[in-house]
């Protein structure tokens, strides 16, 4: 049995703390580092980031979006940095948005989580929004592969609103969604661990009370893990972490990607240690 990918991360929540770097190489980044709108300059953009992480942080989410857009050529670069992060000691969160049904979701996940997948990552990002049943034996194959997924929950884009935190009884359809994979997760957690391999996408600048989660910030005794976009650019700050998430906050992946992006390819990586620094103090707030 592999190791679970709640339990890797963990680990390098313990070793690298929980900053993640975004790759999101898209047109106006890539002018602002002087590469062309091309291939070779989606390679570059996005070895560099590669290089800067590697090290630096446990982390990172490739958007594919940014590589699809140049086709096949673009999925190639993407096939290629998957395999160069995978020799190294970073965690790959893939972040393609995927959900369907039947035979079409087998399809996705032999396309990012399957033995022969051909773009090697720890954990997909993933729709619910067809029923989170539709993403059952998804997440059971992920999980018995030693696989995560992380489950878009309460997103912080304003169209969001309407589905997301329509009543569904007493509770919000996010907080419906959490629900579920928190069940999932209490029942499949590895002996010992705290995190579970199931996740969801919890946007840092929404009011978890507006959503519904508000239970996330009290509740000491739960073990789905949170990728937060967000941070950074978008207008939430590292260093307020627990004060966003509450007893969340531990489990939370805070992402960034244009605020250290930026900063372009000589100071990336000094951009990311100031980054995770700023992001420690957050943790450490009461």
């Amino acid at each position: 049995m592999p190791t679970s990918f709640g339990a890797a991360l963990e680990s390098t929540f313990e070793r690298h703390g929980q900053l993640c770097v975004g790759i999101d190489p898209h047109q106006s980044l890539l002018e602002e580092w002087g590469l062309p709108d091309t291939a070779e300059g989606l390679r570059s953009f996005s070895f560099s980031t590669l290089d800067a992480a590697v090290n630096t942080v446990g982390i990172i989410k490739p958007q594919v979006a940014f590589f699809e857009r140049f086709g096949s050529v673009g999925f190639k670069v993407l096939e290629d940095l998957a395999e160069a992060a995978a020799q190294s000691d970073l965690l790959v969160i893939m972040d393609a948005k995927r959900g369907d049904i039947g035979s079409t979701m087998t399809g996705y996940f032999d396309a990012w989580l399957g033995k022969t997948a051909p773009f090697v990552c720890d954990a997909l990002t993933v729709s619910p929004y067809l029923g989170v049943d539709s993403l059952a034996e998804t997440m059971a194959e992920a999980m018995e592969r030693g696989k995560g997924l992380f489950v878009l929950a309460a997103t912080s884009n304003e169209e969001a609103k309407t589905l997301q935190r329509a009543q569904i009884g007493d509770e919000t359809v996010a907080a419906d969604v959490y629900d579920r994979i928190e069940r999932i997760n209490s029942v499949n957690l590895s002996p010992g661990a705290r995190i579970g391999s199931l996740g969801v996408v919890v946007g840092a600048t929404l009011n978890l009370s507006a959503t519904g989660l508000a239970r996330l910030q009290s509740e000491a005794n739960l073990h789905t893990p949170i990728l937060a976009p967000g941070f950074g650019a978008q207008g939430a700050s590292l260093d307020e972490l627990a004060d966003l998430f509450g007893a969340a906050a531990d489990r939370v992946i805070a992402n960034v990607s244009r605020s250290v992006l930026a900063s372009g390819s000589t100071a990336l990586q000094s951009a990311i240690v100031q980054a995770k620094q700023q992001l420690l103090k957050g943790t450490k707030r009461a």
